[in-house]
């Protein structure tokens, strides 16, 4: 399967899930791996749980932020299992397995993966555009890793068969970084107006954030509205 996806894997803290989780992707057609501030990379350990699979491994990104790791994809994509109270898309595998298949035609997409104990913080799903919810036993929701990157490479195998290209969008889609930026434009812009205290912001840039997440924005939308803010700056200040 040729398809730009990344599974991105953070802040991990066994070198065993690292090869267990190389393996899980070669046997699914995949070969990019990511890595952002893992314990211990490279590791015996790792290229022993890797068997097979070492050729992953030996070009496996290694970053230290998520916002490194994702910063030219389109679209990022986390994974829960467990609900979160700030999601923009909140899909079940094989939902998402089609969209994220449909947006690797026109750009890379990241699929981000949280540390063994605590999964992903919520810093770290704020950047992210939709969520994977990975439904478990309620009474024992504890998912190990690996599993959890077989289980999502699967179904993006299993619907690669199925699926059907869109057709090619006029522009390509925002990067994560070109999105990052214009948030921060954003904010600087709120702030500047009094519209947020930058004290007290509460959670006004988190809604903000997914606001403009569903609107999927491409690049030529985007230098629009970052011309919107460039304008009301420069008249404020004339």
């Amino acid at each position: 399967m040729n398809r730009k996806i990344r599974f991105v894997l953070c802040d991990t803290t066994h070198p065993g899930n690292i090869g267990a989780a190389a393996r899980s992707l070669k046997t699914m057609g995949f070969d990019q791996l990511a890595l952002v501030r893992p314990r211990f990379f490279p590791d015996p350990e790792a290229d022993a749980r890797a068997t097979g699979a070492i050729d992953v491994l030996k070009k496996t990104l290694v970053t230290g932020s998520l916002s490194d790791a994702v910063a030219d994809c389109g679209l990022v994509v986390a994974t829960s299992a467990r609900t979160r109270k700030f999601n923009n898309q909140e899909l079940d595998p094989r939902a998402a397995a089609l969209e994220i298949l449909a947006a690797s035609e026109n750009t890379t997409v990241a699929v981000v993966f949280g540390t063994e104990s605590s999964g992903l913080s919520n810093a770290q799903i704020d950047l992210c555009q939709k969520l994977i919810y990975i439904p478990t036993n309620p009474d024992y929701s504890s998912l190990n890793l690996a599993s959890a990157v077989q289980l999502i490479a699967y179904e993006l195998h299993y619907a690669d068969a199925i699926f059907r290209p869109a057709r090619k969008p006029e522009y390509p889609p925002a990067t994560n970084r070109q999105m990052e930026d214009f948030y921060n434009h954003l904010s600087d812009a709120l702030i500047s107006s009094g519209f947020i205290n930058p004290n007290n912001p509460g959670q006004l840039m988190r809604r903000l954030r997914l606001i403009f997440n569903r609107a999927e924005l491409d690049e030529h939308e985007l230098n629009i509205l970052r011309g919107v803010l460039s304008s009301i700056s420069v008249n404020k200040n004339t």
